[in-house]
């Protein structure tokens, strides 16, 4: 059980260092640190495999960033609540969800939309929070 816990904390911290790495500084070393060579993608947006990420990542805006918010680990699954911003017409909101196999991202899906700042939102909610920053986002 512990080798187990052990093993999904390693791949929280992965997916953490993959999105920030990726997205944030389009370090494009941290596909091949952490895709496995067999990398499958299902969003219907990018193409298929590590060249196809590595093109979409390379395609964004120089600004664009990568916030993650909730993560949670099972096994082999890894989910992130994030939010992509910067040089993009409005943030958007997602979750991720991704396979691990031989210590590495095999597989990846998500669902993404526009942010709706909380201020309009029917509850008055923000649809993104970042617990790793010990707080809410308000967007007034």
């Amino acid at each position: 059980m512990h080798q187990t816990q052990t093993q999904t904390e390693r791949n929280k911290a992965v997916i953490l260092e993959f999105l920030t790495t990726a997205f944030s500084s389009k370090d494009f070393t941290a596909l091949d640190r952490y895709l496995h060579p067999d990398y499958v993608q299902h969003n219907p947006f990018i193409p298929a495999a590590k060249a196809g990420l590595r093109g979409f990542i390379a395609g964004l805006p120089d600004a664009t960033r990568y916030e993650p918010g909730a993560i949670i680990a099972e096994g082999d699954l890894v989910m992130v609540h994030g939010r992509y911003s910067g040089g993009l017409d409005k943030p958007l909101i997602g979750i991720d969800i991704f396979r691990f196999e031989d210590g590495l991202v095999v597989e990846h899906w998500d669902v993404l939309q526009d942010e709706v700042a909380a201020r309009d939102t029917v509850a008055g909610n923000p649809m993104f929070t970042n617990p790793q920053a010990g707080q809410a986002d308000r967007q007034a």
